[in-house]
């Protein structure tokens, strides 16, 4: 059984994105909303980016991956607009 992770994506302006994989697929990067990102870069910092992706989490079980991802999001407070790129769930 493969494993599945959530993972952490860190872009240059420090902004996170939590998300899963069912896969663990190497060359996913999520599903984050791109027009959001775009809006925090300019074309000249679009030229050459670093962007981090962290595996914080690892299960075979794809109930507690996704019981965990949301958890994640609220404990990273990546749905928080000032410091990340999840829309959901919504940030309080």
């Amino acid at each position: 059984m493969a494993l599945k992770v959530i993972y952490k994506i860190t872009y240059p302006n420090g902004k996170i994105y939590i998300g899963k994989d069912l896969t663990n697929n190497i060359n996913y990067f999520g599903s984050a909303n791109s027009e959001l990102i775009a809006k925090d870069f300019t074309r000249e910092t679009r030229r050459r980016m670093t962007i981090i992706k962290e595996i914080i989490f690892e299960s075979e079980s794809i109930e507690e991956i996704n019981k965990r991802e949301s958890e994640f999001i609220k404990e990273y407070q990546s749905n928080n607009p000032e410091v990340g790129y999840n829309q959901w769930p919504k940030f309080k």
